[in-house]
């Protein structure tokens, strides 16, 4: 059985952004990529049972304001 899935806003120049990087890229749409690096921030998450080091989470910072979260 195939899992529901949600919507999940985000501003229209992010996702602008997003179309130049697929464009030319493996990705079919937008969301295939956006999904591809949630899954690549969260399997980095999950490999870590405690704590974060500072390094870590200076980088997991500039990821999300690359993506235009912060």
């Amino acid at each position: 059985m195939r899992e529901s899935k949600v919507t999940v806003k985000i501003p229209r120049p992010l996702y602008r952004k997003v179309q130049q990087v697929v464009d030319g890229s493996g990705f079919n749409s937008p969301t295939d990529f956006i999904v591809y690096v949630l899954r690549d921030l969260m399997g980095e998450a999950e490999e870590h049972s405690g704590e974060f080091s500072q390094e870590e989470i200076d980088d997991v910072k500039r990821k999300l304001k690359n993506l235009g979260y912060l």
